[in-house]
């Protein structure tokens, strides 16, 4: 029996995921770092097991009742942990965040900013005092009537409800209006109201252009259709809706997201007319402090709004404690390099590392001890510069009595860490297990290690030919964001890598390349948005290999005698699926005063099918098994098979290093990184024409070094093949890979937006003033300048 003063975490039996019944002691009080190729098993460790337990021992201290209330995880699989202190996860949240939500309100900084105002703001004279509420646009109390607090209202105009005006309505001049039936429909029961629809639009009255376009009214008329040959079309009631009508309608009400931009194209955003972008009640814009209005002050950087806070003169006392607690939480926020993101910032247009350091910040200000702090990739999305910033405040985290425990990829974290945990030796089937649990040094002796040969060996990169460009492309000039007149010239026919420290333009810079510009030909985004919401969405239907599967099974003998179609085969609709479950493959069991849980279907037994569909089977496995084989099984149980459309599509999703993903592995258990590569494998095994262009937005996040060797070889290859890369990347191996490098900055916000230098790696490594050039130059094993 352990002490209660065990100074280690011991782990007994862990079998959570892959993980194959784990043992591992780690100390507490010191910065432990997680390690091991994509899929091996360290996630499944430290927030699976780990996390998930302390969580699970915090939640039987709670009132039954009030366990209901709260999402939990379930208890992991894992025989027993001990010396386990509280826990607090900080993991990168793949979930969009609201456009109400801000940096304001992430670091509790709006709350505080609004009890100032309430409390020593300056009000005109009669005014009553106005309760903290007043102050945020998120409440009834103060929200702009008119915006409903949003601060932009949409609004459409002529010129993009009717691009052409040469075309008549028969011809489409109206864009906006849907097509097929519905299109015929309007332009029908207009012709019926009398307006000409074979005039070419500019040519029509415009009073008639502007109710045909903006009007509310919404006439029905009998419309006598035109026959087409051997159809009987019959008289019917028809309703017409204005084109602006219709736009705003499907903006507002349509749940199919590809109507929705659709209709966001033909949509301009203005600032609200009545607050003037505030979001604010006009009660609340009349109070300031400091000379300034709220909204005024939510708009600074944070760095200048400490500043503007410091000279602030009032000194009432209860203006002087709620200034000193807002510079208190600046602090820790500029310290992890974001001074210059302001408080009104809305949250999507964070990246998922900025967004995890706002919490981090937020984690510093709560002066907690003695937990043990489970984060996921802190570094992610930051540039080395920025990382330096950030293991300060790991070491600080841990010299404030805690345990922090993370896991990351990047190595100079590694290298930083007390205690190192690889779990290995590679992923899925084939990981899961603890190869090293101690200081770092120790795993150089690991030969089974994927980690060690990348921590230790430091030998410089051997020299390679840099690619001649075919062409080149201008983007910009840009002013958006921090971006003033920018404009960046990317060659064509190459490798080029976007860098610059977080907040400095790069991700702004390369969302203006679009298929208009000359040159580009085909685009293609590969973001890391989730690939599905659902359980029900996954790595096959995904990539159309659950079509081709289904049509494998369709073809059996079996299936042809009982008449089995492809449906037949689809868990997400009736008839092949278990009816029990409806094809999920689990049931909620709800619990009387406790949280209702999960278990597998009691008919199905998570088979997802009913008996007599899993009697259809193709080279001995039915359909529920196939779907359970990770990637890897699976290429070589169809290798011998005559379905080359399959292999095709296995083959791809090895190549960008996800063979050990099952096929039916719902899209909500996977991470950024995996959807993101799972998006560039379903493009790669498309057969190309000619030249496309490829975007990559920070493609190596969540990959251990050497899954990214394996994905920036097949970007090369695409390269090679004819076609054009360009990453968005903070990995400087990969930055020295490049045939060119365009470097923002120098610094963040205000300070960014420029580009600092562009040309070949070891031209940008020479460059003067680039925060990145110190870091590439080591990559390329040139000398420190």
């Amino acid at each position: 029996m352990h002490s209660p003063h065990d100074p280690y975490v011991r782990v007994r039996g862990a079998r959570e995921h892959n993980l194959q019944g784990v043992d591992v002691d780690i100390p507490r009080d010191v910065l432990a770092v997680f390690t091991g190729v994509s899929g091996s098993g360290k996630s499944s460790l430290a927030f699976g097991t780990i996390y998930a337990e302390a969580q699970r021992r915090y939640f039987e201290s709670v009132a039954p009742y009030a366990r209901r209330l709260i999402h939990q995880v379930g208890a992991p699989k894992v025989g027993e942990i001990t010396g386990l202190p509280p826990a607090v996860s900080l993991q990168q949240r793949r979930s969009a965040p609201t456009s109400r939500s801000s940096v304001g309100t992430v670091t509790t900084l709006s709350n505080s900013l609004r009890m100032l105002f309430s409390r020593a703001g300056s009000y005109p004279e009669g005014a009553e005092r106005l309760d903290s509420d007043a102050f945020s646009p998120n409440t009834a109390a103060g929200a702009c009537p008119e915006c409903h607090g949003l601060g932009l209202v949409h609004r459409t105009t002529e010129e993009l409800l009717v691009p052409d005006p040469s075309l008549s309505i028969r011809e489409g001049a109206i864009a906006a209006w849907p097509g097929a039936w519905q299109g015929k429909n309007l332009r029908d029961v207009l012709d019926t109201l009398g307006h000409d629809v074979d005039l070419p639009w500019r040519e029509l009255p415009r009073q008639d252009r502007e109710w045909i376009l903006f009007t509310d009214e919404q006439p029905v008329v009998t419309v006598h259709p035109v026959r087409d040959a051997g159809r009987i079309q019959r008289p019917y009631q028809g309703t017409y809706m204005s084109a602006r009508r219709y736009v705003m309608k499907t903006f507002a009400d349509s749940k199919s997201q590809t109507l929705r931009a659709k209709a966001e194209r033909f949509l301009e955003s203005a600032p609200c007319p009545a607050c003037g972008g505030s979001r604010l009640r006009p009660e609340a814009m009349a109070v300031t402090f400091a000379g300034r209005t709220i909204a005024e002050l939510a708009a600074l950087p944070l760095s200048d709004l400490a500043g503007a806070l410091e000279s602030a003169a009032d000194s009432s006392e209860t203006a002087r404690v709620l200034t000193a607690d807002l510079l208190a939480r600046i602090a820790t926020v500029t310290e992890l390099g974001l001074g210059y993101l302001s408080p009104d910032r809305a949250t999507p247009t964070l990246s998922a590392g900025e967004l995890q350091r706002l919490r981090l910040a937020t984690q510093l200000r709560s002066g907690l001890f003695g937990v043990v702090y489970v984060l996921d990739e802190p570094s992610a999305g930051l540039h080395p510069a920025d990382t330096e910033a950030l293991l300060t405040v790991l070491d600080r985290l841990k010299a404030a009595g805690n345990s922090v425990f993370v896991v990351e990829h990047h190595l100079d974290v590694v290298r930083h860490a007390d205690w190192l945990v690889d779990v290995g030796p590679q992923a899925g089937e084939h990981g899961g297990k603890v190869l090293h649990s101690g200081p770092v040094a120790e795993l150089a002796g690991v030969a089974e290690s994927a980690t060690a040969r990348f921590l230790f060996d430091v030998a410089p990169p051997p020299e390679r030919e840099v690619r001649s460009p075919q062409g080149w492309l201008k983007a910009g000039p840009v002013t958006r964001h921090n971006l003033r007149e920018v404009t960046a010239e990317i060659p064509l026919g190459a490798f080029t890598a976007v860098t610059g420290v977080s907040g400095s333009g790069k991700s702004t810079l390369v969302g203006e390349i679009t298929e208009d510009l000359p040159g580009v030909g085909r685009l293609v985004c590969v973001d890391q948005k989730p690939i599905g919401r659902t359980p029900r969405s996954n790595l096959a239907t995904y990539t159309g290999l659950f079509d081709v599967v289904r049509k494998v099974f369709a073809a059996t003998g079996t299936a042809k005698e009982r008449g089995y179609g492809v449906g037949r085969f689809s868990f997400n609709v009736p008839g092949g699926r278990c009816e029990t479950c409806q094809g999920e493959g689990f049931v909620s069991v709800e619990l009387l005063f406790l949280p209702s849980t999960y278990a597998p279907c009691p008919d199905c037994a998570g088979a997802r099918y009913n008996p007599e569909t899993l009697e259809v089977t193709y080279h001995g496995r039915n359909i529920a098994e196939v779907l359970d084989l990770t990637v890897e099984a699976a290429a070589d149980f169809f290798a011998d098979t005559d379905t080359p459309a399959v292999v095709r599509s296995l083959r791809t999703l090895l190549d960008v290093g996800l063979g050990y993903l099952r096929l039916g592995q719902p899209a909500t258990e996977l991470s950024g990184g995996e959807a993101q590569r799972i998006k560039l494998a379903s493009e790669l095994q498309r057969v190309r024409r000619g030249h496309t262009l490829y975007l990559l937005d920070e493609p190596t996040t969540g990959l251990h070094p050497a899954d990214v060797e394996v994905l920036t070889h097949r970007l090369h290859e695409l390269v090679d093949a004819g076609n054009s890369v360009v990453v968005v990347e903070h990995d400087m191996a990969v930055v020295a890979g490049a045939d060119w490098v365009i470097d923002l900055g120098p610094g963040g916000g205000d300070r960014g937006g420029l580009v600092v230098a562009a040309g070949t790696p070891a031209q940008v490594a020479r460059a003067g003033g680039s925060r990145t050039a110190p870091y590439l130059g080591r990559a390329l094993g040139v000398q420190d300048r």
